[in-house]
Order: structure tokens, then sequence, then C-alpha cells
């Protein structure tokens, strides 16, 4: 995959000719003279994609579903992340997207992109070099915007970007970086095209003289917060708040998603740049659809109702299964399978980096950890919550994967209350008389586990059982269940959780950020104040003890590698240093789960791989889904 240059799919200067196919609506824009003709809307180099099971036909509604108001990942999983490459639907290995190809040289260091000529953006205007541009360097790279992701720097220093021609782009870096086709081909890798620069760069000061009218007339805070109203960022719900913003998308928002809405609605991009083998442009459907409900139930409802096209997100947890499968043929829906990619679905954070110097020092202590893990019955879980499905698991790469680690992944599994009593014991926490124990400054060892219930059930149903066992060694856990955007807020930006529950589904392959191993990430709960001072350069944050830096350096080292079994090495050094700190805690093996499709959506696979970082289902490409003929 890396250090060669990846040929288009097919010699596309040829099916330029034979894009005449598009839907009935956009033919009758084209023949009142009000929509240029499909071949040139495509532009010269679309991307020739063969369809999974049969070429389709247009026409009908794709109707997904939304979870409240903070749901955004959803729209962004079905349309997908329109970057310069994205992955096979096998999740085996980073192809061209909106590149047309690619080259690797210089052993990694420089990655040259040819853009597809005549390529457009949605509201016919062209996409070009230029987009590139203005997306690295007025955006990326621009520190008063936001601080240059780490996935643009190597070295530690930010890449250089140059236009070679109109479509041609060129990324340099100080150090070979073998990680960024797969860093580019995550959800997290679409700024170098998510904004149009005709439409977005008039909301930045260096293009617009009187950008303090629009500020004002926007109700905006600043330059910044306007840019953000206007033209959304890759994790808001604003990127899909503004119809009048150009994308690259296979649709495009007409009801978009604001509050007080009720649903967003998606319609066909008449510019949209693939086309299946017989020339038909993509997509298929005409539009999606994605009513907003309040709680899991509800969505369960519109499921067995029949109101539902594709569902997996929200639905999939095994208590609800049972109530699916008994609705299928009411339903008219059929199950597909959604693998794991490794880990566990449940891990728990304790906040190493606590602004409370007593429960600092308390987390800290390696053996409190290890005690609660140890006082953690986890077959008893599985068995009550996830209906016997899954086997006690702590995180990281599946046995038969090539990043398995076996001592991070199973130690201190075994149920063994006696064991995490005594280590409890020897940590100086005597028992008060209601049973709790104390901290040596009299306080009762209690704390607060931060959950999102909407965005998994087991978790809560885990926390019981879990808070229950805790509370047989003296331990008193509260549940602290949280509406997403308070989670994060709490979490992840204002590090005043006690503890904090997050999926660590993950085998450490390119592209997914090791967030368990390593503080680099918004989800490394156990140091977001180490995860800042890595993230700022050692100038926000807190400076991490010598382990924790160790595995920050290797974690650089290991992005920039380009043999793949030399990554694997590094990667077991990273989980080596951090199986020995052990900071946390893992509960079952993550178990492949299930998602419903209506009987009559063609070609959509029975099994895909499910995995944020893929990220399920978009490299399936629902644009090539389509209606069964009655």
């Amino acid at each position: 995959m890396r250090g060669v240059a990846i040929a288009p799919l097919l010699a596309l200067p040829a099916f330029a000719q034979d894009a005449t196919g598009e839907a009935p609506a956009l033919a009758d824009l084209v023949a009142a003279g009000d929509l240029p003709p499909v071949a040139e809307r495509v532009g010269e180099e679309p991307e020739v994609v063969t369809p999974l099971n049969a070429v389709g036909h247009y026409g009908g509604d794709l109707r997904i579903y939304l979870r409240g108001s903070s749901d955004h990942n959803h729209i962004l999983r079905v349309v997908g992340p329109q970057g310069l490459v994205r992955w096979d639907p096998q999740y085996t290995q980073v192809v061209p997207n909106v590149a047309e190809r690619f080259e690797v040289t210089e052993g990694g260091r420089v990655f040259t992109f040819y853009l597809r000529d005549g390529m457009k953006w949605s509201d016919g205007e062209p996409f070009t070099a230029d987009d590139v541009m203005f997306n690295i360097q007025d955006l990326v790279l621009n520190n008063e915007f936001a601080p240059t992701p780490p996935r643009y720097t190597s070295g530690g220093e930010p890449l250089k970007a140059e236009k070679l021609d109109d479509y041609t782009v060129r990324f340099t870096f100080k150090e070979p970086y073998g990680d960024f086709l797969a860093e580019l081909a995550s959800p997290l890798g679409q700024h170098p095209v998510l904004y149009a620069k005709h439409y977005c760069s008039q909301f930045l000061p260096s293009y617009n003289d009187d950008i303090g009218a629009l500020i004002e007339a926007n109700d905006a805070t600043d330059w910044q917060n306007l840019f953000l109203q206007k033209c959304g960022d890759l994790e808001i719900p604003a990127r899909w708040g503004n119809p009048e913003r150009p994308t690259l998308d296979p649709w495009i928002i007409k009801e978009p998603y604001v509050g007080g809405t009720t649903r967003v609605v998606m319609e066909r991009n008449p510019y949209f740049w693939q086309i299946d083998t017989e020339g038909n442009q993509l997509p298929y459907i005409d539009q999606v659809i994605a009513p907003i409900d309040q709680d899991v139930e509800s969505l369960i409802l519109s499921v067995i109702g029949g109101k539902v096209d594709f569902g997996l997100r929200h639905i999939d947890p095994p208590a609800n299964r049972p109530v699916l499968a008994e609705n299928r043929e009411k339903g008219d829906y059929h199950f597909f399978e959604a693998k794991s990619t490794g880990g566990t679905d449940m891990s728990i954070s304790f906040n190493l980096t606590h602004k409370d110097p007593d429960m600092r020092a308390l987390f800290n202590q390696k053996d409190f950890r290890i005690a609660l893990s140890l006082g953690m019955d986890r077959q008893a879980i599985i068995d009550t919550v996830m209906l016997g499905e899954g086997e006690p698991w702590q995180h990281g790469p599946f046995e038969d994967h090539p990043y398995y680690h076996e001592k991070i992944a199973t130690q201190f599994l075994e149920y063994d209350p006696e064991k995490a009593n005594a280590l409890l014991d020897g940590l100086g926490l005597e028992r008060g008389e209601d049973g709790i124990r104390r901290m040596e400054n009299g306080e009762p060892v209690r704390f607060q586990i931060d959950v999102i219930p909407t965005f998994d059930p087991t978790w809560v149903d885990s926390l019981q059982l879990i808070e229950q066992q805790w509370a047989e060694l003296g331990i008193d856990m509260e549940i602290n269940p949280m509406e997403r955007t308070f989670f994060y807020e709490r979490t992840s930006n204002s590090n005043d959780h006690d503890a904090a529950v997050w999926r660590a589904t993950q085998s450490w392959v390119p592209g997914q950020i090791p967030q368990m191993l390593v503080p680099v990430h918004h989800d490394s709960r156990y140091g977001i104040a180490w995860r800042d001072w890595y993230l700022s350069g050692g100038t926000a944050g807190e400076e991490p003890p010598a382990n924790v830096k160790k595995r920050l350096e290797l974690y650089d080292k290991a992005r920039g590698l380009t043999d793949p079994q030399e990554r694997i090495a590094t990667f077991h050094e990273i989980a080596d240093i951090a199986a020995d700190n052990f900071e946390v805690l893992g509960v079952s093996k993550a178990v492949p789960t299930y998602g419903i499709v209506k009987n009559d959506l063609m070609n959509v696979p029975d099994s895909m791989p499910s995995s944020w970082y893929y990220p399920t289902p978009s490299p399936t490409l629902p644009q090539t889904w389509f209606w069964k003929d009655e």
C-alpha cells in the first residue's frame, strides 16, 4: 500500500464519455436548461464504482434515524467522510477517493495526490488544488483558528503543502509517516477537502475586510465561531446545519440538523463525482431521511414498525436482539453482521489527573485499580447483561490479530474478591462502621462513574452490577448518567470527572487512535491533562510521568514507520508499558453485533466491519444501495 502509486480503479477518461445515466429529476433539469449535462457535472475523471451485487436504478428514500440533538456522527457514517482516500469495504487497505490516485515517495515522507480533473462541489463550482491549499494553509495550519491536529504533523513539525498544478498537491513531512494514508481514511481525516474555498473563505478575516459585520449579523462571538456556524467541522452538528455550504458528499442538506427540528433530510448531490460501471451517476437513492427520536425505545419501535430502512447505531445491544428478531417479518427487514475489529465494548478509566489531590492519590495507586478489576465478576455481567455473549477481556486486539498483546488483554481478569480485599487492606483503606473504606483523610472511598446511557444501554446495566460487586469490597461507586454533550464537557473538556465509561474497540492498526494506550485523544479519560500537554506541545495541561512520556515518544515513532512488522513491534513496546501501569479496566471482549436492513434494499453487504475508524457503513458505499423493483 505504501511506497507505490495506486492506480485508479479503471481507465477513467473513456468512462467520462459514457457518464450519461442520471436520475430522472436531474434529467428534467438538464432538459430545462437549469443544470449542465451529467458528463460535465461528474468531470473528466469520475470514480467508476463496481456495485456489490448489481447495477441499480434511481428512486426512493433511505430512512435512517438520529438519537437526539448530538447524533451528528450517524449522518457522517452514512454519508461518509469524503476524504482524499478511504478504506476498502473489507477494511484491509486504503484506496483512492476524492484523489484519483496518489504516490508515496522518499521513504514515506512525501505524499502526492492527483485530484479528479473537472470535479465539482455540490453547487457546481470547480474543486481544485486551491481548495486543498485553502484547507491546509488557512485552517489546518492556522493556530488562530485551532491547533494543528497531530495527524498532520511528523517529527514535531506540521506538514508542508504545495500546489503542483490545478489538480495536483504534495504534502511533505519532516520524517517518514507510514500512518498518514490511514489517518486520512479515518472519519477525522477529511480536513484537507472539507471546506470549499469559494464559500468558506468569506468567514475568515484574511479574505473579508468586513468580517465584523458578518459576525454581528449572525450573533457570533468571533470569526472562529462564525466559521463553525456556517461551515461546521468534522464532529459537530453544525456540519449538517447549513444547506448553503457546498460539499463533496453524495447527498446534501435540505432540512438541516438544528435545534428544535424533528428530522434531517438530505437530497441527491447533482454534481456527485462517482458513476457505476454502466455510466450511471451515483447515488441511486433520492433522499436520506432521518427522523429524530429522543430515546432508544422509540428507535426500536420505529424499526419494528417498518419505518427504518437501515439501522445499526444505538439499536445493536444484545438486549434488543430478541425483540428485533421476533419482529423481522412485521418490520420487513433482516439482520446483517457487524463485525468487531477488536477490544472491548466497555472500559472504565479512572482520572489519574484528578483535580482533587486525595482522589488523584487514590486513583494513582496501581493496587487500587487491580483490586477493583479483581473485584469485578465479569462472567456474571456477561451472563446477565450480555445474554451470555462474550468473554472476560481488558482491552486490545483479539488473539488472531497480528497486534495481539496477551498481557494487556488478559491480566487481572479473574474474579477474586479475597485478593481484592487484601490489596485494599494493604493500601490502608480501612472500613468504617458503615462498611465503606476510608481514605487517609478520613473521607469515604466514594466516587462517580460518568456514563452516557443512550450510547449503549448495556453500560448502565453493567455498572449496576459492578456497583454491587464493589460495594462488597467497601467501595462506594455511584453511577452518574449524563447526556452526551454534558459528558464530553465534564470529562474531555473540563477534566472534572472521577471516572468514565467508553468503548475500546480497537486493533491498533494504522488510522485508529489508540487512546487507551496513550493519552492523545478526548477519549483518553484516564489522563486528560496529559493529553492537553501532548497536543499543546507542552504549553498546556500537565507534564505526564516518565512512563507516559515514553509511550508518547514510541507512539510518535510508530506513526512514522513504513515497515508493518517494525510498527507492530513498536506498538508492543507501548503495550508493555501500558500493561505494567494498568490504567484502564475492560469488561468483556467485543462481540459481533447486528444491524437491520430492509429486505428490498439492495447492495448492502451481509457482513461489514463495525468501527468508528472505518466508519461503518460508509466504505460499503451507501450511494450504491438501491430499492428492488416490485
